[in-house]
């Protein structure tokens, strides 16, 4: 068990890429961590638990918290990180690719979010932080990418109906909205055309995720914000 003073984090899609940096991020503010990805290890720090499953089956969700409760005897923060991402011309998608990104992206975040806020609730505090992505609010040619418009926007428009639904509880509702992200699913050769998606000129490097993570974490009278770390995309070009 932790310590009643030490806070708590479960952090999906941990295993690489953004969710490991947020991973490392908690803890190195001192949180202990419940990471759960379908392919991640077991963890040398005792400070972080890691639960293998698809957050697409529901039951995930609940043997992620199960074990967060049971391990540290407490959720304060829920950052819902783990998502698909397909980019195709829009008669391209299949209902397959259709039913996978509705399944992870929105069922997975339902599913863990709605169990995750009972026990924030109860404490009279917690913290909800949802990936999102910049093409929500700026769609990009070069990258056709409908589902997760779909997807991701339906995720930042939850952010603030949350939030407002639980401003009085203590329970805060935030987002991070990356841009193109220098992360194992990116090919190092593709990095200089995507570099010149953003009008500062270079992809995002996941530390900048996991400040943003982090700012919005310690900023207590921000809810319902949907941070932009996009080199400038979504502001335009």
């Amino acid at each position: 068990m932790t310590t009643i003073e030490q806070k708590v984090a479960v952090v999906t899609g941990a295993s690489r890429g953004i969710g490991a940096g947020l991973v490392e991020g908690y803890r190195k503010h001192g949180y202990a961590v419940v990471a759960t990805s379908r392919t991640i290890p077991a963890s040398d720090d005792p400070q972080v638990h890691t639960v293998r499953g698809d957050l697409a089956d529901p039951h995930t969700a609940a043997r992620v918290l199960d074990a967060a409760l049971e391990r540290f005897g407490r959720i304060d923060t829920l950052v819902n990180n783990a998502g698909l991402f397909l980019a195709k011309p829009f008669t391209a998608y299949t209902d397959d690719d259709f039913a996978a990104m509705i399944g992870l992206n929105l069922a997975g975040f339902f599913a863990i979010t709605r169990r995750a806020v009972v026990p924030m609730l109860d404490q009279g505090a917690g913290h909800v932080l949802t990936v999102t992505t910049s093409l929500v609010d700026h769609a990009l040619s070069a990258v056709p990418s409908v589902l997760a418009s779909l997807t991701k926007g339906g995720l930042d428009a939850a952010t603030r109906s949350l939030a407002v639904e639980y401003a009085g509880t203590g329970v805060r509702v935030n987002a991070v909205s990356p841009g193109i992200i220098k992360t194992p699913m990116h090919p190092v050769e593709a990095h200089g055309a995507y570099a010149t998606l953003h009008p500062m000129g270079r992809m995002g490097e996941v530390e900048e995720i996991v400040h943003a993570a982090l700012y919005l974490e310690t900023a207590a009278f921000v809810t319902g914000e949907t941070l932009h770390v996009d080199g400038g995309q979504s502001a335009g070009h």
